[in-house]
């Protein structure tokens, strides 16, 4: 029997975030050209501003670096500090991108990996995020474990961290919805972490529910109460404020005995969800459509889910839906194999 063997085609990637990068080795590997296109100056999006991973606390470094060896092939050209400012559809279903450095690139799919953009925990008036400075975020805080520098406003370790869930998911006065689904075990990864480097600080995680969904999520969530002596406590907090001292006093309720609840911390941090990106140029111009939580629709949740409604355009990662790491490396695989399989279709 004779093989059938596919002409390589052209594959233009945008977004060079752990989606874009596995998408990228995928393909490569089967033989085509990709272009790998990140607006910033490096690839890694939001995994580079990670310490570790969840559930096994692995080095998000570690993880990086192995996949940019993977991505290390001759038919990977990457662009760095460029963006795809116009993107049409030409003849023979392909496809022409300008980017912001001049150049026109030809490609025969589009795949889009651009990955979501944190909430804005300013837009939670009440917490007082960006006026005090004793209110950060989870990535500012992933950024003190990751440089060893867990400090208060008087740059000292703090004796009590409050790491507070849901900000900007399922909120329906922000208009979402939806559940980012790394929250809750990002609290339990980071409130770990500050036991384990400094075991006389409190830490408590105030929520709503939790939501361990993924393996080993539950354990973790065990072995943050029962070994690491974190508290948990249901109940959302109404206000915060700082008081003379920086510390912020924080108003709540116990929502499992019904009691009011006011304490101080040293640091409240807000565990801000996902959003997607709607300011993306090429997803306007193309018009791919969007579900109700804004994230690129699928054209069919269980068969076609990397597919978008343009032919010859797909998705990976979380610019369709909030992803851990990974799930974002296993849809991205999943991606290169659909545009595998639309690619061979057409030779």
């Amino acid at each position: 029997m004779n093989q059938v063997i596919m002409q390589q085609k052209n594959i233009a990637i945008i977004g060079g975030g752990p989606a874009g990068i596995e998408a990228a080795a995928s393909l490569a590997g089967l033989g085509h050209h990709v272009w790998l296109i990140e607006r910033d100056s490096e690839l890694g999006g939001h995994l580079r501003l990670m310490f570790n991973l969840f559930p096994d606390k692995r080095p998000a470094d570690e993880v990086l670096q192995e996949m940019l060896t993977h991505a290390q092939n001759p038919n990977i050209e990457i662009l760095t500090n460029t963006q795809v400012v116009d993107c049409q559809q030409i003849a023979n279903n392909r496809f022409a991108l300008k980017t912001d450095k001049g150049q026109t690139l030809e490609a025969d799919a589009v795949l889009m990996a651009t990955g979501y953009r944190l909430f804005d925990a300013a837009r939670k008036e009440e917490y007082g995020y960006g006026i005090y400075p004793g209110v950060i975020n989870s990535f500012e805080l992933e950024a003190m474990l990751k440089n060893n520098a867990l400090k208060n406003v008087k740059g000292e370790v703090p004796r009590r961290v409050i790491l507070l869930h849901c900000i900007g998911s399922r909120d329906e006065k922000v208009g979402n919805h939806y559940c980012s689904k790394v929250c809750c075990v990002t609290a339990v990864k980071q409130a770990i972490e500050i036991k384990r480097r400094h075991p006389d600080t409190e830490v408590f995680c105030f929520y709503m529910d939790i939501r361990m969904f993924g393996p080993y999520y539950e354990e973790l969530y065990r072995e943050a109460q029962e070994k690491w002596k974190v508290s948990f406590v249901r109940g959302k907090i109404s206000e915060a404020a700082a008081n003379l001292d920086g510390e912020i006093q924080i108003k709540a309720e116990d929502t499992l005995i019904g009691k009011p609840l006011h304490m101080r911390t040293d640091l409240l941090v807000l565990m801000c969800g996902m959003e997607a990106d709607t300011d993306e140029p090429v997803a306007q111009q193309l018009g791919i459509a969007r579900g109700q939580n804004r994230f690129f629709r699928s054209a069919d949740n269980y068969t076609l889910y990397n597919n978008t409604n343009v032919e010859g355009v797909f998705t990976a990662g979380a610019c369709t839906a909030p992803m851990n790491i990974i799930d974002t490396i296993a849809n991205a695989r999943a991606a290169a194999i659909s545009i595998h399989n639309y690619l061979g279709c057409r030779s």
